[in-house]
């Protein structure tokens, strides 16, 4: 890829709390990992274990329940907003959760220079930033050459899974998927996938949900 390229995102800190903060400072050497550092995942794990990465895991509530629910798998999340990551820390910690470590940096970089070929048992991206102006829809990060790279990452039988509850978004990732010949839609119909169980619900989509607006969940998997 280029190395000038527009960012899908914008370094919105926001207001760090104390707690956060302190997370941040005393947890980040147990879970943090840095982005410059070359690492053997099997290694940073102890392990050989399926490997999942979540890009922009906003507070770390999905990411933390799915590592919870699923103790034998192992998890990179990034993240460049600092509020977020404490939060995610602060999680991880007092529910004892170990099979998660984290990047505070851009998730491209980390997918071009960190991440073997043919590794990742699965890449989520659950409601990204939409971008909703159509001046900015070039920001989106689901475009050609993102989705090449995450298909070159995937190992056979490997996934990606969006999710979004902008409709128009989701007919953009719909259509950028579809114009690939790789992965295969896992929906029957061609379009959208029911929610997975793996995936949990947020707060912030069940609310949605009752004030009857929609989530699109797209799933498409690299064949064996």
């Amino acid at each position: 890829m280029n190395s000038y390229r527009i960012r899908s995102f914008i370094r919105r800190q926001g207001r760090i709390t104390p707690g956060q903060q302190q997370a941040i400072d005393q947890l980040w050497l147990k879970y943090g990992l840095e982005p410059s550092q070359p690492y053997q995942f099997s290694q940073v794990f102890g392990r050989s274990a399926p490997l999942f990465l979540e890009i922009g895991f906003g507070n770390g509530g999905t990411l933390v329940e799915m590592a919870a629910a699923n103790p034998e798998h192992d998890y990179l999340g990034v993240e460049v907003h600092r509020p977020g990551i404490g939060h995610l820390l602060l999680q991880l910690e007092q529910r004892e959760v170990t099979n998660v470590r984290v990047y505070c940096h851009d998730a491209i970089d980390i997918l071009e220079q960190q991440i073997a070929d043919n590794s990742l048992a699965g890449v989520h991206l659950f409601f990204p930033d939409p971008w909703p102006k159509k001046r900015h829809h070039k920001r989106r990060i689901v475009r050609p050459d993102f989705i090449a790279l995450v298909t070159r990452k995937l190992q056979q039988g490997g996934y990606f899974h969006a999710a979004t509850d902008w409709e128009n978004y989701a007919e953009h990732i719909l259509d950028v998927l579809r114009q690939q010949s790789i992965l295969a839609n896992e929906s029957s119909g061609g379009t959208y996938c029911k929610r997975p169980d793996y995936r949990p619900i947020t707060k912030f989509e069940r609310r949605g949900v009752r004030l009857g607006h929609g989530v699109w969940d797209l799933i498409f998997r690299k064949p064996t």
